[in-house]
């Protein structure tokens, strides 16, 4: 790959406006403690990708690691046209991907292709919640922007025809040093609800604390939009399915490829008959129906 022109070329998989190409850093911050966001320069890319969706980022040149990582789309950006320019995603310092990505700066280059997967879906008029944990609170931001009509994605571009009359966004972390890009959040004029395990910053305890009185009130929510860890998305999935709320979740699986090739990234489905199969989360998801998603016990 290190000596791919910096041009396009289509990629298999079921996206068929995937690319791959170089982008240049043209803004790196830290967000919070060992959490980054990355802004790259890569206006096909931009034009084409929606909420939910994901691309896979690798530094050119380098062998260790050899594969890439996926990272979902936090956020489109423009430039003085108006034009989409570029992409932002945010990321956890965890292994050797992310602690190499920590160490690029404005200029550098990475290489990507994307965007990948299905996305979120359109939300429904109503009350929209979302729970979020860790980093997964990152896909949100486009997802909340686009209901309320303020931004557009896709090309052609997604129509949103209902706009929720409300949106409450549950948010967990460890602890107050690992809260991540409320700021964006908060200029939304959104309900944003914090949990901390360890109390340190809003409620102490757990995301589901927050969500439990959502589901109960005399209006529930229309749909909840959730990501996280998979015990946290697990416990939101059966709050919701007892009460009878549409639900969707993005799944973290760990790829290899991120258009379907390798199956590395494969997880139980639901089936209509009762029985469940096989599905390529890069490919068929990250986004499923939480109710057809087989969560390990």
């Amino acid at each position: 790959m290190s000596a791919m022109a910096d041009c396009s070329s289509e990629l298999p998989g079921l996206v068929p406006t995937a690319l791959q190409r170089f982008a240049t850093v043209v803004e790196h911050e830290q967000m919070a403690r060992d959490t980054w966001r990355m802004r790259l320069r890569c206006p096909k890319v931009a034009q084409q990708i929606v909420p939910g969706q994901f691309v896979m980022v690798r530094v050119p040149e380098r062998s260790d690691p050899l594969l890439g990582r996926p990272f979902a789309l936090y956020d489109v950006y423009e430039n003085a046209a108006g034009e989409p320019e570029g992409i932002e995603f945010g990321y956890v310092v965890v292994g050797k991907m992310t602690s190499l990505l920590e160490s690029l700066t404005v200029g550098d280059r990475v290489e990507l292709w994307g965007p990948l997967g299905n996305g979120f879906p359109l939300p429904p008029s109503g009350h929209m919640v979302i729970a979020a944990g860790g980093i997964g609170q990152t896909p949100f931001l486009a997802v909340i922007r686009e209901a309320l009509r303020r931004k557009i994605y896709g090309n052609p571009f997604r129509e949103v025809t209902q706009t929720p009359s409300r949106i409450t966004m549950c948010y967990g972390v460890r602890s107050r040093e690992y809260i991540a890009g409320i700021d964006a959040f908060h200029q939304e004029g959104i309900d944003l609800q914090i949990a901390t395990d360890d109390g340190s910053a809003g409620h102490h305890g757990y995301v589901t604390d927050l969500l439990k009185p959502l589901l109960s009130e005399a209006e529930p929510p229309s749909v909840v939009y959730c990501c996280g860890p998979e015990p946290m998305m697990h416990a939101v999935a059966k709050l919701t399915e007892a009460a009878k709320i549409p639900t969707w979740v993005s799944l973290e699986s760990p790829m290899a490829c991120g258009f379907g090739a390798c199956f590395s990234c494969v997880t139980r489905i639901r089936q209509d008959d009762g029985t469940w199969d096989y599905r390529r989360v890069c490919v068929e998801g990250p986004v499923f129906p939480a109710d057809k998603v087989v969560f390990e016990a």
